[in-house]
């Protein structure tokens, strides 16, 4: 497992509540720490969108995607 991007300190968390994260996984998929906010989003999804029952929305801040687009790889 590797981060993707800085770490919550370089963003300003100090106090470990607020620590939205990315990581690459060894088989290649990502994890994300976000807030959880299916319940608010599910019903503003597209229309050709959908999620199973185990997923789960989660957001994580701009910034968090931002400061990770260069460790992302192209493919």
């Amino acid at each position: 497992m590797r981060r993707i991007g800085v770490p919550p300190v370089e963003r300003g968390s100090t106090g470990g509540g607020n620590c939205p994260d990315i990581f690459e996984l060894a088989d290649g998929n990502f994890a994300v720490i976000g807030t959880e906010a299916t319940d608010s989003l599910d019903p503003d999804l597209p229309a050709d969108a959908s999620r199973a029952d185990y997923e789960r929305i989660v957001v994580i801040t701009r910034e968090t995607l931002i400061r990770a687009k260069a460790d992302i790889p192209d493919a």
